[in-house]
């Protein structure tokens, strides 16, 4: 049976869908006294047979609907257009060679550069797009040794999390013999003498549990070059404590191993060192009971970013031949704007502030006396400004909303900047406007967003307008360039971007109010900022879309299920949507610290009132919603994706609008995902929202 009974009109399509049958089973729980239906938990089983052929029935439907919208490939066309100017990343520098990233535009996976000079003639290193056909095998992190002789290197297949690490001689650009597997999360840090490098890595799972085996007991390891992997040495881990994430390097002047003890994502951990000619473990920080991170040291004087005693963040500095706090020195107090970040490089401390989200960077002495408000181009964001202690220059990137940006090389002694790299994007920036605004909560909490929109836009309820947010685990949301939203921009719609409690918008307070029995203050805020530009009169509810990935997809599917009405159409991507269950699956338990738990009585009420999958309520009328996940993402697994979407086509009301999913393959949660498939993606969702709203 064709699935579409199709009728066009002049501005509108409209479709009624036959879904694919979604089997329901009689699985229940009973959870602290409460009876929990969950129907559609065969679909957790994501190598069933009958859960692969539900997918290839929903994508079959979701793509005759796709391919009906004659905005598709129109919007697909301009996206690839502008997508193809030369993008360039920070570069770093290594026994006099310089690294850095390079696209020369519509490339699946940026290359890998180097030179023999700043000004010097780039070669290719590394050539991800080499090692798969499809461009679905990404580089994740890379790091030269000291000497610029080495490159260690990870590489991710279809999205994954799970890293391969290998290791390139950069004169002849092989591969030695060294392979590593079963890495994840970890960074990699060489040992001075370049003998080998320190890495974190869990135990191989049992076969065909790669996407599902919870991420426990890792631990931290020394590889030494041309030695096979079951002969790692060992260098710390805590098989008592399998939820710590154990995770460090080698200091600069490689006196030090320091290790990083975190559990989940709870921003408070723990600090340990281990002077590199000893096998003690000392314990500086023995206890959570704060964020401490580690920015840098002088000799004995360990530097820590933390929010101890200080919400929006300081600097001190400890000396570990007296650690005891009452010899802790503060170096930079808390101000009154988040002090984001702190880069020890060239003897200057520079600080990154976020000033309602915008960027602000200030330099200081190693005492902490101020030298200078560094001068930047404008109202963006910042990222970069690392490097080395005898440095005499470093590199940052400036962007924001309409202008994709540029990098700039920063003189430490003078304070002057000078432009090392420019984009040529053909995006007219200037015909657009930025300001930001407040919303007020619905417990009077004033809340920030940023609005953009062509200039002279006439508040007369007519426009098209993207609400995107995130809202949790202490990230900020600032201003950035993205040609997805360049494209949107263009064909007239409007974006909102809002900064959520939950967020690292204001520092350590404003995320806690947004997290475990506080989390409905994120979407009370989220709806807010809707209320109030449908109150401005810059859009309407059927003209009003909700998008967001993650943890944002958790939000959208929590304000589409409270608010139904407030909304014409919405983009849960990679969504958290089973949060009973969420905790059960890869890393899912370490979102605990931010959701709390279902194990948990009273955490268990707060989790059920606004899981999306247990709130949808039959023959309600929801939003235009296209779910959106991929079959390789370990991290949120798809199971919440396919669940969701189950249900809410079960419970949407017979003349709704349209509930699609849509699955991606050989790509995971979003990091390295082959551009051409970000193409495809984007322009779904863009003909998708314009065909609804």
């Amino acid at each position: 049976m064709n699935p579409f009974l199709i009728l066009m009109t002049s501005t509108t399509l409209l479709s009624a869908l036959d879904y694919p049958e979604s089997r329901k089973d009689d699985t229940e729980d009973v959870l602290h006294g409460v009876t929990v239906s969950d129907p559609y938990r065969w679909l957790e089983d994501d190598n069933s047979e009958e859960t692969k052929a539900w997918v290839k029935a929903q994508n079959k439907v979701t793509e005759a609907y796709l391919g009906q919208l004659t905005n598709r490939e129109e919007i697909r066309d301009r996206l690839t257009a502008i997508w193809n100017y030369e993008r360039t990343g920070l570069p770093s520098e290594y026994g006099g060679k310089w690294f850095f990233s390079y696209n020369s535009g519509l490339l699946n996976q940026p290359l890998l550069k180097v030179m023999e000079s700043l000004d010097g003639e780039p070669r290719t290193l590394l050539d991800p797009n080499t090692l798969s056909d499809d461009g679905t095998v990404s580089l994740g992190s890379y790091v030269p040794s000291e000497d610029g002789k080495l490159l260690a290197y990870s590489i991710s297949r279809g999205g994954s999390d799970w890293r391969e690490i290998y290791v390139r001689d950069v004169a002849t650009g092989e591969d030695l013999e060294d392979k590593l597997n079963w890495v994840k999360f970890s960074p990699i840090s060489w040992a001075k003498d370049g003998s080998g490098f320190y890495y974190s890595r869990y135990d191989e799972p049992a076969e065909g549990e790669a996407m599902t085996q919870t991420n426990e007991n890792q631990k931290m390891c020394f590889h030494r070059l041309g030695t096979p992997q079951e002969e790692d040495l060992i260098i710390y881990e805590r098989p008592d404590q399998p939820r710590w994430g154990i995770r460090g390097g080698v200091s600069e002047g490689g006196k030090y191993l320091l290790i990083n003890i975190s559990e989940g994502t709870d921003p408070k951990n723990r600090f340990f060192y281990r002077p590199i000619d000893s096998d003690e473990v000392i314990e500086l920080l023995p206890e959570p009971d704060a964020r401490y991170e580690f920015v840098g040291n002088v000799g004995r004087q360990f530097y820590f970013l933390t929010d101890l005693d200080a919400p929006r963040l300081r600097l001190i500095a400890i000396d570990i031949e007296k650690p005891e706090r009452a010899h802790w020195k503060e170096v930079i107090p808390e101000g009154d704007h988040l002090l984001e970040d702190v880069s020890m490089v060239g003897g200057q401390l520079i600080a990154a502030y976020l000033q309602d989200a915008k960027s602000a960077i200030t330099a200081f002495d190693l005492e902490g006396k101020k030298i200078r408000e560094v001068e930047l181009p404008g109202i963006g964001s910042v990222g970069g400004f690392s490097g080395r202690s005898d440095d005499e220059a470093t590199f940052y990137r400036f962007t924001s909303f309409t202008d994709p940006g540029a990098i700039y090389r920063y003189d430490i002694s003078s304070g002057e900047s000078s432009l090392w790299k420019d984009s040529d994007v053909a995006f007219a920036g200037d015909d657009y406007e930025t300001k930001q605004y407040f919303a007020t909560s619905k417990d009077g909490t004033k809340v920030p967003f940023f609005l953009i929109h062509k200039k002279g836009l006439k508040q007369d309820g007519s426009h098209r307008t993207l609400l995107y947010g995130y809202g949790g685990f202490n990230i900020s949301l600032t201003p950035g360039f993205s040609i997805s939203r360049a494209v949107w921009l263009e064909r007239g719609g409007v974006l909102a971007v809002a900064n959520l409690r939950g967020g690292g918008e204001y520092g350590s307070e404003w995320h806690q109010a947004g997290t475990r029995l506080q989390k409905q203050n994120v979407f009370d805020d989220f709806i807010a900022i809707a209320e109030w530009l449908v109150a401005e009169n810059y859009t309407s509810e059927e003209k009003l879309a909700i998008q967001g990935g993650s943890n944002g997809g958790l939000l959208v599917g929590a304000c589409l299920t409270q608010r139904p009405e407030l909304f014409g159409a919405a983009l849960p991507a990679v969504g958290v949507l089973d949060m009973l269950r969420f905790h059960k699956f890869t890393i899912g338990w370490a979102w605990e610290k931010d959701y709390g738990s279902a194990e948990n009585p009273e955490e268990f009420e707060a989790l059920l009132r606004y899981s999306p999958y247990h709130n949808l309520k039959d023959g309600t009328t929801y939003p235009a919603t296209m779910v959106t996940t991929a079959d390789h993402d370990d991290r949120v697994v798809p199971a919440h994706s396919f669940k969701f979407a189950a249900r809410l086509q079960e419970y949407q009301a017979s003349d709704g609008p349209p509930v699609l999913i849509r699955i991606d393959t050989s790509a995971g949660h979003g990091a390295g995902t082959a551009l051409s498939k970000v193409i495809n993606r984007v322009a779904d969702e863009w003909a998708f929202l314009e065909s609804e709203l």
